[in-house]
């Protein structure tokens, strides 16, 4: 019996998550990259995402139930949301953080700003952003527990159970699995980054 819940769960926990994750990585590049465009208007926006990113978790998904209901869109806009902010900060830091000589030398070469953009720093400010898809990932494997507190399934459902009736084996049946998802996500965002940077590497040989 249990071992068919744990599996739905880990379905569940791990659908949130994908979903999640994808949303907020696109909408933490875009944003990222728009701001570094404008970086003067970063003074205003940041301080209003720090806001919502002190805001716990479970306060965020009980306010959003309030409105949309015991409803997985429910969970997925408020992980998506958490999930935006390491990969809108690593964006916007990589991109800026690129030597202004690379962005001078492609201009030089002819490339407009789009094309400086695309070619020369997001590729430079990559290992940011993967780095800030891979805190994203991990903190929205743990954060996904929360969608059991308004019944919505997954790992939590294990967790909190194992806490409410003081069961030890409940606890460690739900935690095992969100602690193993979260070390093989890590594994493989570094293996698609090393992947990832060593077609670029052999692409730049080959030029």
């Amino acid at each position: 019996m249990y071992g068919k819940m744990l599996i739905n769960s880990i379905v569940t926990h791990v659908c949130y998550v994908i979903i999640s994750v994808t949303i907020g990585f696109v909408l933490g590049l875009i944003i990222g990259i728009l701001l570094s465009r404008i970086p003067k208007y970063s003074a205003y926006i940041f301080p209003i995402v720090s806001i919502f990113q002190t805001i716990p978790g479970i306060v965020f998904i009980g306010v959003l139930f309030l409105y949309l209901g015991m409803k997985p869109v429910t969970v997925i806009i408020a992980l998506s949301i958490y999930a935006m902010f390491p990969v809108l900060k690593n964006t916007y830091t990589g991109i800026l953080s690129v030597d202004e000589g690379y962005v001078e030398a492609a201009k030089g070469c002819g490339m407009s700003p789009y094309q400086a953009l695309f070619k020369v720093e997001l590729p430079l400010a990559f290992p940011n952003v993967i780095a800030g898809l891979r805190l994203a990932t991990v903190y929205t494997i743990s954060w996904a527990v929360l969608a059991s507190t308004i019944g919505l399934g997954g790992l939590g459902d294990f967790v909190y159970q194992g806490v409410s009736s003081n069961n030890n084996t409940l606890i460690i049946a739900g935690a095992i699995p969100a602690a193993i998802l979260a070390v093989v996500a890590g594994a493989l965002i570094d293996r698609l980054q090393k992947k990832i940077m060593s077609r670029g590497t052999r692409g730049e040989a080959a030029k």
